[in-house]
Protein backbone atom coordinates (compact mmCIF):
# COMPACT_ATOMS: atom_id res chain seq x y z
CA UNK A 1 0.00 0.00 0.00
CA UNK A 2 1.30 3.44 -0.73
CA UNK A 3 1.37 6.08 1.71
CA UNK A 4 -1.37 8.74 1.30
CA UNK A 5 1.18 11.47 0.29
CA UNK A 6 2.67 9.13 -2.51
CA UNK A 7 -0.43 8.64 -3.92
CA UNK A 8 -0.25 11.91 -5.89
CA UNK A 9 2.40 13.66 -8.29
CA UNK A 10 3.34 16.59 -9.83
CA UNK A 11 5.99 18.15 -11.93
CA UNK A 12 7.50 21.63 -11.39
CA UNK A 13 10.55 23.35 -12.21
CA UNK A 14 10.28 25.89 -9.45
CA UNK A 15 13.22 25.78 -7.36
CA UNK A 16 13.88 26.49 -4.12
CA UNK A 17 10.60 25.71 -2.27
CA UNK A 18 9.51 23.28 0.59
CA UNK A 19 7.12 20.36 -1.17
CA UNK A 20 4.52 22.03 1.17
CA UNK A 21 4.32 25.04 -0.36
CA UNK A 22 4.05 23.18 -4.06
CA UNK A 23 1.31 21.17 -2.88
CA UNK A 24 -0.84 24.02 -1.42
CA UNK A 25 -0.54 26.19 -4.52
CA UNK A 26 -0.41 23.11 -6.83
CA UNK A 27 -4.20 22.51 -4.93
CA UNK A 28 -5.50 26.00 -5.20
CA UNK A 29 -4.77 26.25 -8.67
CA UNK A 30 -7.35 22.65 -9.08
CA UNK A 31 -9.87 24.53 -6.75
CA UNK A 32 -9.77 27.40 -9.29
CA UNK A 33 -10.19 25.19 -12.16
CA UNK A 34 -12.90 23.16 -11.04
CA UNK A 35 -14.93 26.78 -10.09
CA UNK A 36 -14.04 28.06 -13.72
CA UNK A 37 -15.82 24.31 -14.58
CA UNK A 38 -18.37 25.62 -12.62
CA UNK A 39 -19.01 29.06 -13.71
CA UNK A 40 -19.21 27.45 -17.54
CA UNK A 41 -21.60 24.72 -16.52
CA UNK A 42 -23.82 27.35 -14.60
CA UNK A 43 -24.35 29.64 -17.99
CA UNK A 44 -21.47 31.61 -18.51
CA UNK A 45 -20.29 29.30 -21.29
CA UNK A 46 -21.66 31.87 -24.16
CA UNK A 47 -23.70 35.18 -23.71
CA UNK A 48 -27.35 34.65 -24.79
CA UNK A 49 -28.27 38.00 -25.48
CA UNK A 50 -27.46 40.84 -27.99
CA UNK A 51 -27.12 44.01 -25.95
CA UNK A 52 -24.49 44.69 -23.88
CA UNK A 53 -26.81 45.74 -21.40
CA UNK A 54 -29.16 43.13 -21.56
CA UNK A 55 -25.60 40.49 -21.19
CA UNK A 56 -24.78 42.38 -17.96
CA UNK A 57 -27.79 41.35 -16.51
CA UNK A 58 -27.40 37.80 -17.35
CA UNK A 59 -23.97 38.05 -16.09
CA UNK A 60 -25.30 39.05 -12.40
CA UNK A 61 -27.99 36.48 -12.59
CA UNK A 62 -24.91 34.28 -13.28
CA UNK A 63 -22.81 35.57 -10.05
CA UNK A 64 -25.66 35.12 -8.17
CA UNK A 65 -26.22 31.10 -8.96
CA UNK A 66 -22.39 30.85 -8.12
CA UNK A 67 -22.90 32.29 -4.90
CA UNK A 68 -25.74 29.95 -4.08
CA UNK A 69 -24.14 27.07 -5.44
CA UNK A 70 -20.93 27.70 -3.17
CA UNK A 71 -22.97 28.61 -0.24
CA UNK A 72 -25.57 25.29 -0.68
CA UNK A 73 -23.02 22.59 0.14
CA UNK A 74 -21.60 24.64 3.33
CA UNK A 75 -24.60 25.37 4.60
CA UNK A 76 -27.33 22.33 3.90
CA UNK A 77 -25.74 19.62 2.29
CA UNK A 78 -23.37 16.74 3.88
CA UNK A 79 -21.95 13.72 2.81
CA UNK A 80 -20.97 13.06 -0.73
CA UNK A 81 -23.82 15.58 -1.77
CA UNK A 82 -21.32 18.43 -0.67
CA UNK A 83 -19.07 17.10 -4.13
CA UNK A 84 -22.00 17.83 -6.42
CA UNK A 85 -20.99 19.62 -9.46
CA UNK A 86 -23.20 22.08 -10.75
CA UNK A 87 -24.94 19.93 -13.33
CA UNK A 88 -25.47 17.03 -10.72
CA UNK A 89 -26.99 19.34 -8.47
CA UNK A 90 -29.36 20.30 -11.34
CA UNK A 91 -30.26 16.77 -12.09
CA UNK A 92 -30.36 15.01 -7.83
CA UNK A 93 -31.83 18.44 -6.33
CA UNK A 94 -32.96 21.20 -8.70
CA UNK A 95 -35.58 19.09 -10.58
CA UNK A 96 -37.15 16.90 -7.78
CA UNK A 97 -40.58 15.94 -8.31
CA UNK A 98 -42.74 17.76 -5.59
CA UNK A 99 -46.12 18.57 -4.77
CA UNK A 100 -46.78 21.92 -3.11
CA UNK A 101 -50.28 20.98 -0.94
CA UNK A 102 -52.43 23.31 1.27
CA UNK A 103 -53.97 22.44 4.49
CA UNK A 104 -55.62 24.51 6.67
CA UNK A 105 -53.65 27.62 7.37
CA UNK A 106 -50.32 25.62 6.30
CA UNK A 107 -48.64 24.64 3.20
CA UNK A 108 -46.23 21.85 2.65
CA UNK A 109 -43.82 20.56 0.11
CA UNK A 110 -43.93 16.92 -0.39
CA UNK A 111 -41.44 15.42 -2.36
CA UNK A 112 -41.83 11.77 -4.59
CA UNK A 113 -41.03 8.94 -2.22
CA UNK A 114 -39.90 7.19 -5.35
CA UNK A 115 -36.90 9.75 -5.81
CA UNK A 116 -33.71 8.44 -5.31
CA UNK A 117 -32.58 11.96 -3.23
CA UNK A 118 -35.20 12.63 -1.65
CA UNK A 119 -33.88 11.86 1.64
CA UNK A 120 -30.56 14.34 0.93
CA UNK A 121 -32.94 17.32 -0.60
CA UNK A 122 -35.26 16.94 2.82
CA UNK A 123 -32.37 17.19 5.61
CA UNK A 124 -31.20 20.34 3.55
CA UNK A 125 -34.26 21.83 4.46
CA UNK A 126 -33.98 20.45 7.65
CA UNK A 127 -30.60 22.41 8.07
CA UNK A 128 -31.22 25.76 6.14
CA UNK A 129 -34.40 25.72 8.74
CA UNK A 130 -32.04 25.57 11.92
CA UNK A 131 -29.55 28.42 10.88
CA UNK A 132 -30.01 31.49 12.54
CA UNK A 133 -32.23 34.17 10.61
CA UNK A 134 -29.81 36.97 9.40
CA UNK A 135 -29.77 40.37 10.80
Amino acid sequence: MLWPSLRKSFVTNTAGRQLADLELRHRRRARAEDRVRAVRDTGLRNLPLHGAAHNQVWLEVVSLALDLLAWLPMLALDGPARRWEPKTLRLRQFSAAARLTTTGRHTYLRFARHWPWTEALTSAFARLQVLPAPD
